[in-house]
């Protein structure tokens, strides 16, 4: 093919990113096909020079006279008309014109869709759906994007906007559709025959067309779309040009990681590239692409990716917390990033529990991460992954966010740890672990008093901390034991616990790691209890009342 006779004409409406889509404007002049490039009014007059200077004077190449061409407007639409009969009148060549913004990127080369278009001589390539089937418009519009007026900005004026289609609905107001007309909508990245075209162009009711789509909202999406199936001979309800929308309707942006995922695209072109995606441009606009081994078409996998991509937008990923997503306990998300493992009372009755629990189930096992006085971290690190600091001021600043911080941070790893009575763990907490279903906990009451027990510290009012510590425990109790908890629970008293360790202990460990058993690893070594009955009878002795004592029915307390 020369430049004397293409054969394929582009339109190109630009308004930013003006080398960009010089680039591509030259990818497109090289291969020998015509180009008719419309730059936006706004942009300044000296972008515009310096954007020509630096085309030159190509024979292929047609300046568009310029339009304003706010979003939605019937600009657009002028402009791709006034742009499309530049390229019929000038070039009597041309079997097809395709439609394409500044920020399209070619994915194959030229001479494939040039090929591709000789060989469906005849057929228009425009997504063209009947709007009362398309149910994938997004702003609550569908057919009354036909039937009433639209004087108002939906952009800058939104409140007038709502207002008077509002008014129209109750007044009962409805434009009448210009016959034989049936509204269709779709992508406005088309590429139709010269037939079709040349039809649309030149029929006698253009202007009345004209007037009526005027007034229709958003009518690039419309105007093109729904004369197509009034002059069209064959058409293919697809676009060349792939373009991805998030819930709002916006085109997403592709950026160089997605070089990759638009190889394996089965379009010719992409909508729309950020401008900075250096990879893209340089892959795309060269024969790099030719140098690799091709790659099969997988449409249906791009679709699953941003499908995901705007799953995740939407709901958030499970356990992800941050400034501008913070997720809703009742979203029926998982409210932290994975499984783990809270134990109340284990490393009060044996030694080293934290160790042996790594080396049981090969897990990351903490010490209390909630300690009053700092975060007891595996090993005793005073960081953590995800810059997590063992400040118990930080920590406390924010106790959930420190817990759902550490998850999403070790993502993939099962975290244990200890709480206690004792430890800085507001209701708040309590109740969010409880109702998280990635939670287990596991708890023995009464093990609080063993540290008092153990004099491993002695306050000054015994009686009022035994009281205090107590409380505290109950209240842990009455949310572990609430009809709205979704974590896995298990509770024992101390009593309980200590009529079969070992397999209470196993059934802690398999909910862990399947098929672990406690004689595997060896029962951790269990602290002595030996002198307990007389502590305890101390404290009743003492005025501590016999109900707070009730964990311990079945040591055989006199």
């Amino acid at each position: 093919m020369t430049a004397a006779a293409p054969t394929l004409g582009v339109v190109m409406l630009c308004h930013t990113a003006l080398d960009r889509a010089a680039q591509v404007a030259r990818f497109w002049l090289d291969a020998g096909v015509a180009v008719a490039l419309h730059v936006d009014s706004a942009v300044p007059q000296p972008q515009v020079a310096a954007l020509q200077a630096g085309l030159g004077a190509h024979p292929l190449l047609r300046m568009v006279p310029r339009h304003r061409c706010d979003w939605g407007s019937w600009d657009i639409v002028a402009a791709s008309q006034t742009a499309a009969e530049m390229l019929l009148r000038d070039f009597g060549s041309l079997g097809h014109v395709l439609l394409t913004s500044g920020a399209c990127l070619p994915l194959r080369p030229a001479a494939e869709l040039v090929g591709h278009l000789r060989a469906s001589e005849g057929t228009d390539f425009i997504e063209s759906v009947a709007v009362d089937h398309g149910d994938w418009i997004t702003g609550g519009l569908s057919r009354e994007r036909f039937t009433l007026y639209f004087p108002f900005s939906w952009r800058k004026q939104r409140w007038l906007f709502d207002a008077w289609v509002d008014l129209q609905r109750r007044w009962g107001i409805a434009r009448e559709i210009p016959r034989p007309l049936e509204p269709h909508m779709g992508s406005q990245w088309w590429c139709l025959s010269r037939a079709t075209l040349e039809a649309i162009l030149t029929h006698p009711k253009r202007k009345r067309y004209e007037r009526y789509f005027k007034g229709c909202w958003i009518p690039d999406e419309s105007y093109f779309q729904t004369l197509a199936r009034l002059h069209g001979q064959r058409i293919e309800s697809r676009s060349l040009t792939l373009v991805k929308f998030d819930r709002n309707g916006r085109p997403n942006l592709f950026y160089d990681d997605h070089l990759q995922l638009l190889r394996r695209s089965d379009r010719f072109l992409a909508r729309k590239i950020w401008p900075q995606a250096h990879k893209l441009y340089d892959f795309f606009l060269t024969d790099a692409a030719g140098k690799l081994a091709p790659v099969p078409a997988e449409p249906a996998k791009i679709d699953r990716y941003f499908e995901l991509a705007e799953r995740q937008r939407t709901e958030g990923r499970a356990g992800l917390y941050m400034q501008s997503r913070f997720p809703s306990d009742d979203s029926g998300q998982a409210v932290t990033a994975g499984p783990y493992s809270v134990f109340s009372g284990f490393d009060q009755l044996f030694r080293g529990f934290d160790y042996w629990l790594g080396q049981a189930t090969g897990t990351r096992a903490h010490g209390h991460l909630y300690a009053p006085e700092r975060v007891n971290f595996h090993g005793g690190a005073k960081v953590w992954h995800g810059a997590i600091s063992d400040s118990a001021a930080l920590r406390d600043y924010n106790p959930r966010m420190f817990l759902t911080n550490l998850l999403w941070a070790t993502r993939g790893e099962r975290q244990c740890f200890s709480i206690s009575a004792r430890d800085n763990v507001p209701p708040d907490l309590m109740w969010f672990m409880a109702k998280d279903r990635n939670a287990q906990i596991s708890l023995i009451s009464g093990c609080a008093l063993l540290p008092l027990f153990r004099g491993d510290y002695r306050p000054d009012d015994l009686l009022g901390h035994v009281a205090w510590l107590q409380k505290r425990e109950q209240h842990m109790l009455s949310v572990l034991q609430s009809r709205w908890v979704n974590a896995d629970v298990r509770v024992w008293t101390l009593a309980e616990f200590l009529e079969a360790p070992e397999r209470n202990l196993s059934a802690v460990l398999t909910k862990i790691v399947p098929q672990a058993f406690v004689t595997d690893a060896g029962l951790p070594q269990m602290q002595s209890l030996d002198g307990l009955e007389d502590f305890l009878k101390e404290l009743r002795n003492k005025g501590l009342p016999p109900a707070l004592l009730r964990d311990f029915e079945g040591l055989s307390i006199a």
